[in-house]
This record gives C-alpha cells, sequence and structure tokens, in this order.
C-alpha cells in the first residue's frame, strides 16, 4: 500500500518509520526543506531511542522516503496520514491552520479514492471540517473524486514510541465508512497478530477520547501532586500512600507518582484546548481548571523549597546550584513545557549561580534558555556537582539512579539534595550526609533524622 504522511515532526516521524517497518511504501512529506534535507542524510531533528535506526534501515530497503513535493507524493498514495503541529492558540485552543493547509494542498492534487487520516490532535468536529475543506476544493477545481475522513488520534509516548506503535494497547478508528474501516483495519493487521486492538466508532468520539486521555492522565498526576503537599504537612508518605491507593484494582498504580508537575506537548495544551472547547459551549468544566491549577503550582514547588531553604543562610543569591536533568521526561530532548524552565527562571530571579546538565537535551534547551551570566553549561553530573551549594534532580534520567553519592558529596560546596523525582531512599540520604529534600515528605522530619 502507498502510504503518504504529511508533517515529519514526532508523530510523523515515528508513523512513518513503524509503517515502514511492517513493509509499505511509506512518503514522509514536509514543508520545511532544511528538515528534509536532513532526513535524507539519515539524521533526525529529534531523539527518540530507536528511531533513527528504524528510519535508516527503511530508507535503506528503499520503503521509506522524504519529500517536499506535494505534486509527486499526493497523486501516488492510497492513504494521507496527517500528522502536522495543532499548537495551542493565544486563547487556549487548538490552532488548525496547518492542518487545513495540508488538507487543502493535497486536496488540490488528489486524482482517486483517498482516505484522509487525520493523527493531529484536534477538537471534536475537526473530521467534519475536514471533510468540508476537501468537499469545496474539488468543487472548485469542478472535480468529482471519492474520499473518506478517519479519525485515528495517536497515543504514543516519548521515550518509548516505538513500543507504543509497534504494541499499542488499543487504536482508535473513527469513521463513518466502511470502506475506510475496512482498509484501515487491514493497514494496523500486522501491529495485532497476538490480540485485536482496533476500536471503530464515530469521528467526534474518537477525537474526543484522544482529550479525554490526556484529561484523564492529567488528572491522576495532578491529583497526586495535591496530596504530596499535605503529605510534607502532616507527616504521611507519599510514596506509601502510592503503594497503598494503586493496589486497589479500580485505581491501578500508572500515573500515581508525584513530580514536578506535567510537561511536554500534549498534555498542557490538550487540556487548555479541551476546556476551550466546553467554553465555546458555555459548559463549565471546574475539575479541568482546578487540574491545571494544581499542576501550576506544582511546577513552582521544588525552586520554593530551595529558596526557603538558602533563606536561613542568607538567601539564594550566589548561592551555587546543580540542576541535573532538563529535558521535561527522560528519553527525549523536548523542552516543551518542562519543569526545568520553571526553575532556573525563579533561581535567577534570586541571583543564584546555576550549574545545568542534561546527558540528551543540552542543546535543545540552549535553543529555550537564554545567555545568562549566572547559567554554566555542564558535561556531566560530576562537573555540575563541582561546588556547588544544591543539587536538585529535575529529570529522572536512568544514569542518575546510582550516582556516585561520595564523590559527588566531596564535589560540593553545600550538602543540599533536592530530589523532584523521589528517586532515591530519604533515610539513605540523609545518612549519606545530605540534606535530602524530596516530593510527598515532611522536610524537617528528615533534617531531625540527621541530627
Amino acid at each position: 500500500m502507498e502510504l503518504l504522511v504529511v508533517g515529519s515532526g514526532y508523530v510523523g516521524l515515528v508513523t512513518g518509520a513503524c509503517l515502514s517497518e511492517m513493509g509499505h511504501s511509506v512518503t514522509c512529506l514536509d514543508i520545511n526543506e532544511d528538515k528534509i534535507k536532513l532526513l535524507k542524510k539519515g539524521a533526525i531533528p529529534i531523539y527518540e531511542p530507536g528511531l533513527q535506526e528504524m528510519i535508516r534501515r527503511n530508507c535503506k530497503c528503499g520503503r521509506l522516503h522524504f519529500t517536499t513535493n506535494f505534486d509527486k507524493a499526493v497523486p501516488k498514495s492510497n492513504v494521507c496520514f496527517l500528522a502536522v503541529d495543532t499548537p495551542c492558540g493565544e486563547g487556549g485552543e487548538a490552532n488548525l491552520d496547518s492542518l487545513k493547509s495540508a488538507v487543502t494542498s493535497i486536496a488540490e492534487r488528489m486524482t482517486g479514492y483517498l482516505i484522509f487520516v487525520n493523527k493531529s490532535t484536534s477538537p471534536v468536529g475537526t473530521t467534519r471540517e475536514i471533510d468540508s475543506l476537501i468537499n469545496r476544493v474539488l468543487e472548485e477545481r469542478n472535480i468529482e473524486l471519492c474520499y473518506d475522513v478517519v479519525s485515528n488520534p495517536e497515543f504514543l509516548k516519548e521515550g518509548n514510541a516505538l513500543q507504543d506503535f509497534m504494541k499499542p494497547d488499543r487504536i482508535i478508528i473513527g469513521t463513518d465508512s466502511e470502506e475506510a474501516a475496512k482498509i484501515m483495519k487491514s493497514l494496523y493487521a500486522p501491529f495485532m497478530l497476538s490480540h485485536q486492538r482496533v476500536l471503530l466508532m464515530d469521528p467526534a468520539s474518537a477525537e474526543m477520547t484522544k482529550y479525554a486521555a490526556n484529561a484523564m492522565l492529567a488528572t491522576r498526576i495532578s491529583f497526586m501532586n495535591e496530596l504530596s503537599g499535605l503529605c510534607e504537612l502532616n507527616g504521611a508518605d507519599i510514596n506509601k500512600v502510592r503503594v497503598g491507593i494503586g493496589s486497589d484494582t479500580r485505581i491501578g498504580y500508572n500515573y500515581l507518582y508525584p513530580g514536578l508537575g506535567y510537561g511536554g506537548s500534549c498534555l498542557p495544551k490538550d487540556l487548555k484546548a479541551l476546556r476551550k472547547q466546553a467554553e465555546k459551549l458555555t459548559y463549565d468544566t471546574p475539575l479541568l481548571n482546578a487540574i491545571e491549577e494544581v499542576n501550576e503550582k506544582q511546577r513552582h514547588s521544588l525552586g520554593a523549597k530551595i529558596i526557603a531553604y538558602f533563606a536561613e543562610s542568607g538567601g539564594t543569591a550566589q548561592k551555587t546550584v546543580a540542576i541535573l536533568g532538563l529535558a521535561f521526561k527522560p528519553e527525549t530532548d523536548d523542552m516543551r513545557y518542562a519543569p526545568s524552565l520553571i526553575l532556573i527562571r525563579q533561581l535567577l530571579a534570586q541571583g543564584a549561580l546555576l550549574r545545568l546538565y542534561d546527558p540528551v537535551a543540552s542543546e535543545s534547551a540552549q535553543k529555550v534558555i537564554p545567555d545568562h551570566q549566572n547559567i554554566t553549561w555542564c558535561e556531566s553530573e560530576m562537573e555540575a556537582a563541582a561546588g556547588a551549594d544544591a543539587i536538585a534532580l529535575v529529570t529522572e534520567w536512568k544514569q542518575f539512579r546510582f550516582l556516585d553519592f561520595d564523590t559527588l558529596l566531596k564535589q560540593m560546596r553545600g550538602t543540599a539534595f533536592f530530589d523532584g523525582r523521589n528517586q532515591y531512599d530519604p533515610k539513605q540520604m540523609v545518612a549519606r550526609g545530605f540534606d535530602y529534600f524530596c516530593v510527598g515528605h515532611r522536610p524537617k522530619f528528615f533534617l531531625q533524622t540527621k541530627n
């Protein structure tokens, strides 16, 4: 089957690579010439474990191609996946300009039956809008062609995207067309050899499912983060609470880890877009509003702890803080809505000296973090710790799980360790000589234990 993927960002590249891995002939199209030139050389503009190797392998086999040319790519395609960015607009709504532009460009060049598959996250009613747009373009061309529009939302986790695509929990296909449903099921059949995971539904329900899934994940994260603040005051241990409630099969363990709030490209913008949809329908969403409020508060919590700690020793000004991890999560270089950005702004405003290190995201981080005389970029965790009054763990990269704490402490000037991801055992950290602070524990308890 000849497949076209429009948009060579995160979703588009993973979609194109995985479909070509299953033997399809796939063309990835993007209007960004520099990006396509990069991809043709075998490099990729994002970091995702295993993706570059998969792309190179399928390009070598002749199954995966990259282009900027709609005229050549569209006429030969049977199915076109739309994987363009739908960023957050000024009012919080999803900006569909790029999506509509891509649909128009395809409709202007299609020559026969074509399935438009929308993988871009977009509000309920977008499938209907795309259908109307295609119909209008075909009328302007004075031509009658058959087509179908399918909503096929993606559920990829950055850092685990290839596994998510190749072995999906479910595949949502939103269409009212039996022909399109049949073709889409055939297309995804190789990904479901062990278990049938295709869920057919109407387009509106498919579009809503994507937003509902991300809203539920955000709800669980914010709920645990709100409880963690209460635990820090009443003496309970949020990690024990997590195990206690997670063992209930009605709840489960996933997405119950407290931390520094959710970030990345999906949850923040999708919550805003969902709220905007409700607002347009004059429907009140107090729960969604509270999720965002709790998350924003949590994103400032680590910086507040650091500032409070140094208030007892003359303030944060000229104190050196090593920040380990900059990306919003491990196994990615994505800096969108990263908690590290909030922390860096907070500490710079207090006059702190910052030593920054991330195993993968430093290059991406330097593009979004303005140059500042108080920032030093480091190439290892030990270099970052040199002369530091405090260390802040922000992103839980695997290499940070078993740090050489004895050497680390010798490198430091101070003894404070702020663990934003609860990676370490509090009592062990205190026994090693750290003033240790984490999420969901009463800080003074550990300092008293140390003494």
